[in-house]
């Protein structure tokens, strides 16, 4: 029997969970009570008076940490600097993943995963549905990789560009208030950096040097750190600079399984001989691509920030302070890619073959392909500069303007950039040989072999130039914000104080591919082919995937060099062709006003209040032509869009550079206006000393993607799959019910319990259609497979449990679980939702010596539709350490230790025996020397 609560009776169920509670306490007092403070008295005589002993280290952290949690009146967590500091982390990613509640993955869009962490979400929602703040306000986002930058282009932030040292704390908000910036359905992140005038030390100077390998590549690069704060006597001036740069090389070995179709073997399909010939193949799906990728790639992450704090008086404080973070990433990707869908779709028959649970798990092609077909396909694609930035600038103020009245505000501005300007891809297949897979689930990655084809000689005549494209992509992000914040104190009874204020965004995003051109004619002659230096695949590609010693490492492999000069030869950067079809602009201007009440009574407090935002969303795209000669605008009517707000503008010609070719595209524009109301309530009871509940309602809401909602594709020419937008797209609206019990038995030690219920009433999924689209790699027009998103219903509940506790010995350890169940209103699976997720760590440390070790867990999630078809991720696991010696009061010596397990990311579709990817990253290894002064 299924439960399906109402609000009301949610609601309700949360009250009466915490009057339980408190009942119970009443009858259980017996609890530990955290220590008293002792009047001091002169000490005997003959005896040495001690000094004050101050905590410092894992315990001090997680004090700080405990102590902000039950503070608070909404449902928190919390992590601090110290935990950050002692932790392998070396993103606000790696932090954030060991609280209850909050999952992490390793990349954005369809990409796949590397070694870094780099989203963030909440209770197994999509990373888009958590907002990210630093300091309570917005910042801009961007990718490196090309395929988040022009693929699901979400609000999720990056987190690869937020390195943990800028932190000084994070908290994670899971319940809502009016306060809070609107758009996290599931939750917000909001990290704080340090300021000037927090600082103990009238001057502070810190720095870390660190030397990082990476046992795949095989490359130790070196990275630093440094903190310089300054304050002066009188404490109301400061300043605090800080800087970082780092360089990682990476490299990623992986299969993928690019698509599946169906053998429909019907009379006039061009699999009709398969049909034929083998009756029981009919209906039954079919890896289109096998490719061994190799994917090699740089990081340059430098940046810093810098705060400015001026205290004029006891009532005033002045504060200016900015980010930057710029990180360059050139990668050279390879793909060596079985071709069973071209032997298929010309009806090559296979002379042997196993189905296993609907799927064409292994066939076998004879040597003679005179009929057609080409068994094997290698791109090689290399992009030499490739980059993300992000920055902000930010001034806030705060005015004691009465005893009663506090007003603050802030105002600032923020942009990212992320940018391909140059994605060079070189493409070549044969025409013969014969190829023989087999797939092993998720078990293992599938063994291929080519028989007939000599895989490592690139000089073979049979090696064919059948494309070569030249892409310059620009995603740049931006930001305008304000707002103001009154806050009135008055202690009338229950009433503590009231709250209220206003904010107002201006913000753009875009995805600008000015430049997608193909080669001319002269980069097919075999006579132009790249300069080949005899290089291979690494010796040990795949051999952490648990594929047989030598399997692809005798795959021929073009220097990236040759690749560079080959492209400014025959098919350099002259804007010949623009992609009009994948540019989009999303402008987006927000207006939000909220009021809310703080209340205090005996044992309890609380508040409630209610956010009211008016949303003005203007979407800018360009639509394929029906007619090429005249411009008539027929398929640009689609049937799924209202169009709000079309002005008819001008035609672009997408003729390239043959003046013969008149391929036109329409300029449209949608607008949508839309007002929510968001109401919330947090109420926090204090049960007994040590023992806490609270409830949470609230109403929230998530802006779609800003992919979403622009008809912009994107696109694979190769699988004839991609996205698709729609501008009609509603919000994410959740009303979401939280409650939680939180025993504090001992100092600096707590075990809780919370459930939390969200009834998403216009969650977004992506439902599969078709259509004509330019196929820009091979000058044509083509059908395509694409995934676009649409509005349903969906629920998302579970439980979080946590525990931490000091051991003795100087020993302690910290668990906690999450489980969860989402889905959508036809039963369907909620994106992004992992049934469970557990983080365990144990910790030593005393005087001179810390270590800990670490391990986090997530089971498998669907992470959505790609290439038009479901994608999972399969459940993983990542063990981390930590180890710090301090060699005196300025000096410690460090090692981090980063996925040491080497676990492998595994991606799969409708079912196991569909894998769509496996990835492994290596291991990565921090030796490092942090000073202070």
């Amino acid at each position: 029997m299924k439960l399906h609560p109402t609000p009301i009776a949610a609601a309700a169920a949360l009250a009466l969970l915490s009057t339980v509670c408190a009942v119970h306490a009443q009858q259980a007092e017996q609890k530990p009570e955290e220590p008293k403070a002792v009047e001091a008295k002169p000490a005997p005589k003959g005896t040495t008076t001690l000094e004050t002993v101050t905590v410092t280290g894992i315990r001090a952290s997680r004090q700080k940490s405990i102590a902000a949690k039950r503070d608070a009146d909404s449902v928190v967590d919390v992590v601090t600097a110290e935990d950050i500091g002692k932790l392998p982390d070396k993103n606000i990613a790696d932090a954030v993943q060991r609280l209850p509640g909050v999952n992490i993955s390793k990349a954005s869009a369809g990409e796949g995963g590397f070694s870094e962490n780099d989203r963030v979400s909440i209770r197994g929602t999509d990373p888009s549905l958590t907002q990210t703040l630093v300091n309570g306000h917005s910042i801009a986002t961007a990718d490196w990789f090309i395929q988040s930058q022009v693929g699901t282009v979400g609000r999720s932030i990056s987190y690869s560009l937020l390195p943990s040292e800028i932190t000084d704390s994070i908290v994670v908000h899971k319940s809502a208030t009016a306060d809070l910036v609107e758009g996290g359905v599931a939750g917000l992140v909001d990290i704080h950096t340090r300021t000037p005038l927090s600082f103990k030390k009238q001057f502070t100077a810190e720095a870390t040097l660190q030397a990082f390998h990476n046992d795949l590549p095989k490359k130790t690069d070196g990275q630093a750190s440094a903190l310089i704060a300054w304050k002066n006597e009188a404490s109301n001036l400061g300043a605090l600079l800080q800087v970082f740069k780092e360089t990682r090389h990476e490299r990623r070995d992986g299969q993928e399984f690019i698509g599946y179709g169906r053998i429909q073997g019907n009379a006039g399909d061009p699999d009709e001989a398969i049909g034929l010939a083998h009756p029981d193949l009919k209906g039954v799906y079919y890896p289109e691509l096998i490719n061994a990728t190799l994917l090699q790639h740089q990081r340059k992450r430098k940046g810093g920030m810098f705060d400015v704090e001026f205290k004029p008086s006891n009532e005033l404080t002045l504060d200016l302070n900015g980010y930057y973070s710029h990180m360059d990433a050139p990668s050279y990707d390879t793909s060596f890619l079985a071709n069973p869908s071209s032997l298929i779709l010309v009806g090559r028959v296979p002379s042997a073959y196993t189905v296993r649970n609907g799927t064409l798990v292994s066939a076998t092609w004879d040597e003679n392909l005179t009929d057609g077909g080409q068994p094997g396909v290698v791109d090689k694609i290399y992009r030499p500069y490739a980059s993300s930035e992000t920055k902000y600038l930010d001034f806030n103020a705060k005015y004691h303007a009465t005893d009663r009245l506090t007003v603050s505000g802030k105002a600032g501005t923020t942009r990212a950039l992320g940018q391909t300007p140059g994605d060079m891809v070189y493409e070549t297949a044969w025409a013969k040989g014969g190829l023989q897979y087999s797939m092993n689930g998720l078990g293992k990655p599938a063994v291929v072999t080519f028989p007939g084809i000599d895989t490592t000689n690139f000089n073979d005549p049979a090696v064919q130039t059948v494309a070569a494209t030249h892409s310059i992509v620009r995603t740049p992000d931006s930001e305008k914000y304000a707002q103001v914040d009154f806050d009135l104190s008055l202690d009338r009874g229950i009433l503590e104080s009231v709250k209220f204020g206003a904010r107002f965004t201006t913000h753009e995003r875009r995805v600008d591919w000015p430049e997608d051109g193909n080669c001319p004619t002269d980069c097919l002659d075999p006579a132009n082919k790249p300069a080949w230096n005899g290089e291979q695949y690494p010796a040990n590609f795949g051999r952490g995937l648990g594929l047989p010693t030598g399997y692809v490492s005798n795959y021929w492999q073009l220097d990236p060099a040759a690749i560079l000069a080959f492209q400014n030869k025959f098919n350099p950067s002259t804007s010949r062709l623009q992609n009009w079809q994948s540019e989009f602009t999303v402008g987006e201007k927000t207006a939000a006003v909220y009021a809310m009440a703080n209340l205090v009574g005996d044992k309890w407090r609380g508040n409630f209040g209610v956010r009211v935002v008016r949303t003005r969303e203007n979407s800018l795209f360009y639509c394929l032509s029906a007619d090429q000669s005249t411009g008539s605008d027929s398929a640009c009517n689609d049937p799924n869009s209202s169009n709000n707000g079309t002005t008819p503008t001008p035609y672009f010609n997408y003729s390239g550079q043959d003046p013969t070719m008149q391929v036109f595209f329409k300029q449209s524009r949608t607008v949508q206006n839309y007002v929510d109301v968001l109401p919330s309530a947090n109420f926090k009871f204090d049960l007994s000393k040590n023992l806490v509940s609270r409830i949470a309602i609230s109403r929230t809401m998530t802006r779609p993607d800003y992919s979403a909602l622009a008809p912009a594709p994107s696109l694979d020419d190769l699988a004839l799959t991609g996205n698709f937008g729609n501008p009609d797209l509603k919000p994410i609206r959740s009303t979401n019910y939280d409650a939680s019990i939180e025993w504090y038995f001992a100092p600096k030690a707590l075990l809780s319990a919370a459930v939390f219920y969200m009834d998403m009433s216009s969650f977004v999924e992506f439902a599969a259609s078709t259509r004509t689209l330019r196929n820009n790699t091979f000058n044509h027009n083509s059908v395509y497979a694409l995934a676009s998103p649409v509005n349903t219903k969906a629920k998302n509940m579970g439980v979080e449990l946590g525990y931490q506790q000091p051991l003795p010995g100087g020993f302690g350890f910290n668990a906690n679980a999450t489980l969860s169940n989402g889905h959508t209103a036809d039963g369907g699976e909620l994106y992004g939702s992992s049934k469970f997720t557990g983080n365990t760590e144990a910790y030593y440390e005393n005087d001179r010596f810390s270590a800990r070790l670490a391990y986090t867990y997530r089971s498998k999630y669907l992470v959505g539709l790609v290439q038009a078809v479901p994608q999972h991720d399969a459940a993983v696991g990542s063990l981390a350490m930590s180890i710090n010696y301090k060699l005196n009061d300025h000096f410690t010596l460090t090692f981090d230790a980063l996925n040491m397990n080497n676990p492998v990311l595994k991606e799969y579709g409708l079912n196991s025996d569909q894998p769509q990817a496996f990835y492994v990253n290596g291991r990565q290894y921090f030796l490092g020397l942090r000073m202070s002064l």
